[in-house]
């Protein structure tokens, strides 16, 4: 047997079909309650000619429709897309169009954006309401028009499942996986030992478990809260999500669902937990373990956090939507230090240099992966043939766009994106540890650093910074601050100061907004 994300829920739902699988505020299905409403779902869908390979859409805040429109797709031997819900309509017309869509479900909150700019012949289902786009179909509507048997057609571990990723500057392009590799490389059904061998000891061995509760604090639109969301299941565990992201309403739900673990994005969404739990009362006794993936925290948030929860586990977790999950940081990580982490044996990670062959130490190179890793991007062949490359020996290697040094034990220091790296007489300056440095000022919320242009140096770095609500801080104060945990070259020589940090519709930093308001503010 192969491993298939569809398959294997099937097999969970006979197995622990009474087990919750998820809950959302006040609602929560099992196993078994979420397989028939994905059925009738994936039926309904079905109806419509949706069929192997077809593109389906999701535009929804988290709940329990995300969750079975998307089983419903990979029943279906369909492929769910990821809308990002934060798009306005220039960013959707784009997504709509380059993944193929077919059909699309989504909130009746995004209904001006959506009737604006879905192409024709897309079907739409809408939840939350009747839509006002006369042609969708309510979701209830959907429900009572599937039966909750299944009866698909064979499925396979090559089935094709795609994230849509965004990046710091750019359109959003559509990491493709099959999908047993996407299984392997988010913990073989056991992420804390050996993959599992076959999908039926998966199925055996979260039958024989203890479920945990797990909760994802990021919104199901990006590829961390659905891996999250199927590592739990794979464990035959239960999945805590919140609808929006809101720290009160997420310490509230660990508190109200004994939560045990929750993973998160980076300080985005650990400097709110950290400054709720400073003001509010949870009972947090059943947590034990904060991951953060996606974005490493820095030292300060990171230490604030440890303080508050001095008996929690807090772990940095590298990996990237097209690696899948890496390693793990070691002590010492942070932005100001760079990631830390020590490969284990099956990662497959490397360092290599521009010949694709391992860097000697302390030498810089670009973080690699092989094994099991995406085969691609959707509609774009030269991204695909740009970070996706095969060396001398017939290996075919990821190129994560991160740039870093081995040390002599084999322990790899990340710097940051080289993409985004300022070159500034000749030295390397990664935005990465000079924002992180920023942020432990007391004064500061928030900092994007760039490279401008500088006649002398050929650019220079920059820094935007958003100051703390009620807070006056001023150049001279950063300068102080940057200078005494930074080498001279790494210091902004210009600062902008700005009301609200502008950011991707993914939340990540929006360099090409910061280099525009840094240069304009050098002017």
């Amino acid at each position: 047997m192969e491993f298939n994300h569809a398959d294997l829920f099937e097999g969970l739902a006979e197995a622990i079909g009474d087990r919750v699988a998820v809950v959302c505020g006040a609602e929560r299905r099992t196993y078994a309650e979420l397989d028939a409403e994905a059925n009738r779902v994936a039926h309904h869908l079905e109806s419509l000619g949706v069929g192997p390979g077809g593109h389906v859409g999701i535009q929804l805040y988290n709940g329990i429709e995300y969750l079975a429109t998307h089983l419903a797709a990979l029943k279906l031997r369909a492929v769910p897309i990821n809308v990002n819900y934060r798009y306005v309509e220039a960013e959707l017309r784009y997504l709509y169009q380059d993944s193929d869509l077919v059909a699309l479900v989504y909130d009746v909150e995004f209904d001006a954006r959506v009737a604006a700019v879905v192409p024709e012949g897309v079907h739409l289902v809408s939840v939350g309401g009747r839509s006002a786009i006369a042609a969708a179909v309510p979701y209830a509507q959907a429900l009572e028009s599937g039966t909750a048997g299944r009866g698909f057609a064979e499925r396979s571990g090559q089935d094709v499942y795609i994230i849509y990723t965004g990046g710091t500057t750019g359109m959003p392009k559509g990491a493709m996986w099959h999908s047993e590799d996407l299984f392997m490389a988010f913990g073989g059904g056991n992420p804390y030992g050996e993959p599992r061998a076959t999908p039926q000891e998966v199925i055996d061995e979260a039958a024989k478990a203890n479920p945990m509760i797990m909760m994802a604090a990021p919104p199901l639109m990006h590829g961390a809260a659905q891996m999250a969301t199927f590592i739990a299941w794979w464990m035959g565990s239960t999945m805590v999500l919140v609808r929006k992201f809101e720290a009160d309403e997420v310490w509230r739900t660990i508190e109200r669902e004994r939560v045990n673990t929750i993973t998160i994005t980076g300080d985005a969404m650990a400097r709110p937990l950290a400054e709720a739990l400073e003001t509010g009362s949870y009972d947090l006794s059943s947590l034990f373990v904060v991951g953060s993936t996606g974005a490493i925290l820095s030292g300060s948030v990171r230490e604030r956090l440890q303080e508050l929860l001095p008996n929690v586990m807090i772990l940095d977790n590298f990996g990237s939507t097209e690696s899948g999950y890496t390693a793990s940081g070691v002590a010492g990580s942070s932005p100001e230090k760079g990631l830390r982490y020590q490969p284990n044996a099956t990662s497959r990670l490397a360092v290599l240099d521009e010949t694709l062959k391992p860097v000697g130490e302390g030498q810089l190179g670009t973080v690699a992966k092989a094994g099991r890793i995406a085969f691609g991007y959707y509609n774009d062949p030269d991204k695909t043939a740009r970070t996706f490359v095969t060396d001398a020996e017939g290996t075919r290697w990821l190129l994560t766009g991160d740039l870093a040094t081995v040390d002599a034990d084999g322990t790899v220091n990340v710097f940051g994106r080289g993409s985004q790296c300022i070159n500034t007489g000749g030295e390397k300056v990664f935005p990465e540890e000079v924002e992180a440095v920023l942020k432990g000022h007391p004064g500061v919320f928030d900092a994007v650093v760039t490279g401008i242009p500088d006649e002398r140096w050929g650019a220079r770095v920059a820094a935007v910074v958003e100051p703390r609500p009620g807070a006056e801080v001023t150049a001279a104060e950063l300068d102080a601050h940057c200078r005494e945990l930074l080498s001279s070259y790494k210091v902004p020589r210009t600062y902008a100061f700005v009301e609200e940090m502008v950011r991707s519709p993914a939340g990540k930093a929006d360099y090409r907004w910061a280099k525009q308001t840094a240069t304009a503010a050098s002017s």
